[in-house]
This record gives C-alpha cells, structure tokens and sequence, in this order.
C-alpha cells in the first residue's frame, strides 16, 4: 500500500509541540510576535496572510497585521519594514509576496533584519544555509524536511531529483539534503528547463520533490517503483464544479501512486507544513533575540 503522507496532520503534532517551546518564552516574559505586511490587492494573498494569522492565534504567537496600498510608492513600504525591524515586540516579519512591479523584490528581502527574516531569504540566511549553520531554514523546504522524517524516508546514500530551481523551493531544498545531517547526506539532482531527458533522471530517483509550477508535470510513467513522491505544487485547473476550478499539483497523483511508496496529496500535503514551519521560526527567532533556550521540535 502507498503511504499516503498528510501535511495536516504532521503539522498539527509540531505546532501543538511548539506550544510548550512558546510557554518556555511566556516564563521569561517573552510573547513570540510575527508581522505580516501586504501590499497587494491579489485575493490569494489575502487568504495567504489570514491562514498565517489564524495560524498563530491557534498556539499562541501574537500576530501584527500591516496593508499597504499597493499604489504608495516604495518608500512606504521601507518605512514600515524600518518600523518593525526596531519593534521589539516583532520578533518575525513576513512581507507577502508578489508586491507591485514598481517595487523591487531583492530590496525588500534584504531590508528585512536577518535576525526576524523567518522566511529564510535574506542573503544573510541564505549563506548561512549554504554553509551548513542555517539560522531559518526556508519554510516550504523545511517542511519537505519535516514530512519526510515523519515517513521515515531515509534520505542518506539515496538520490533525490528535484524538478525546479526557484530560490523558494529548488534551490535551498537541495541544499538541505546535501548537508551533513540526519535528513541531508543524499546525492541531489536539480532539473530544471533547460534539462535534457527530466523523466530518465526522475525514473532513477529514490525521491522526487516536484517544484516546478507546471499542473500534473510528473506522472507514474515518470517514476520507477516505490519511489518517495513529495508535491510542492499548487495550480488551480479548470473543472465542471461550483468554484470552476480544482487545485491539482506538479505530480499526476492518480499514476504516480500507483509507483510509490509514499506520496504527499494536493492539498493537505506540503501546503500545511510551509506555515507550520513559518511558526517553528517565529518562535525560533524570538528565543535567539530575547537569548532564552528552548526545546523546539
């Protein structure tokens, strides 16, 4: 039987975890704090940032919440990030992305205090990460980290093929598994456009992690037996339903579980874990700032 992986369930366990780690905090008088900043009228943003509020409600991290019109220039936007990166009440700032093209992404990621960057984007962070002393592991790929210890997915000695480059998920998740650590020590190919024969290299894959932001890009005839299969997409797909869509990711579930030993859904796979992981940084980043040791999971 293939093991079906469930991101809710495996983010569930670590946040109530976590909450015992934020109750160490409340002892020193600390209250872990995130800040989200929008800047855009994109409806998926939107519901981005309330999943992350509610998420923080949930165990107890207070959550600050910042809109920003997306035709104030620039500068507006700096002022904010300057504002909460001397609030020592904000121990997490979080500015969702896309923001408007008159702003420019790179400069607001390296505005942002390493120290509260809990995304993981800051060149600071990112070098850090290289280096095998990462600060804030990017979340989506911590995540991945996350389900495949929960699997009991043996990453050492095993090839892992990820399809996708992006600076979100390519990149830092290979980076992750080749380092010297109990979910790292694997043998790591990143496929991308330009690669020549993508399904011969994922056919002889122990993992596949799919990142590219393609529907369905990876189906069963792709995979060799008993494959690890692990979905990071998330694309919207026309159907005759009441919404006009389903959400369906970069792997061809259907086929592709027929090859695989375990395989994480869409949704209810990765999606959860990436703001589980934001919250395991939020209270990571409190207890570096405010110099007080906690257990997290």
């Amino acid at each position: 039987m293939t093991e079906i992986i469930d991101g809710n369930e495996v983010g569930d366990r670590i946040k109530s975890e976590l909450e015992s780690s934020i109750d160490t905090l409340e002892e020193e008088g600390v209250t872990p704090g995130l800040a989200t900043v929008l800047m855009s009228d994109d409806g998926a943003s939107e519901t981005y940032v309330s999943m992350k509020q509610k998420a923080c409600e949930q165990i107890g991290i207070e959550s600050f919440h910042h809109e920003i019109d997306p035709d104030e220039p620039a500068e507006v936007l700096f002022d904010k990030i300057d504002e909460l990166n001397e609030d020592p009440a904000v121990h997490g700032i979080l500015v969702q992305m896309p923001v408007p093209d008159h702003v420019d992404e790179r400069a607001v990621l390296e505005y942002i205090d390493p120290m509260k960057d809990v995304d993981g984007f800051h060149p600071e962070n990112v070098g850090k990460l290289v280096a095998g002393n990462a600060r804030f592991k990017p979340c989506t790929p911590f995540g991945v980290q996350k389900l495949l210890e929960a699997a009991d997915v043996d990453t050492e000695g095993k090839d892992a093929v990820i399809v996708g480059r992006s600076n979100i998920v390519g990149k830092p998740m290979a980076n992750l598994l080749i380092q010297k650590t109990k979910l790292g020590n694997a043998t790591v190919t990143v496929c991308h456009s330009r690669t020549k024969n993508t399904a011969e290299k994922t056919r002889n894959a122990d993992i596949v992690i799919a990142a590219v932001g393609v529907p369905e890009f990876v189906d069963g005839s792709m995979l060799s037996e008993d494959t690890v299969v692990i979905d990071v997409g998330v694309n919207r797909v026309g159907a005759d339903n009441e919404k006009g869509y389903e959400l369906v990711g970069d792997v061809e579930f259907e086929s592709a579980k027929e090859k695989a030993s375990a395989i994480t859904p869409v949704p209810g796979g990765v999606g959860p874990m990436t703001i589980t992981m934001l919250l395991y940084n939020t209270v990571k980043a409190a207890s570096l700032q405010n110099d007080v040791d906690v257990e997290l999971p």
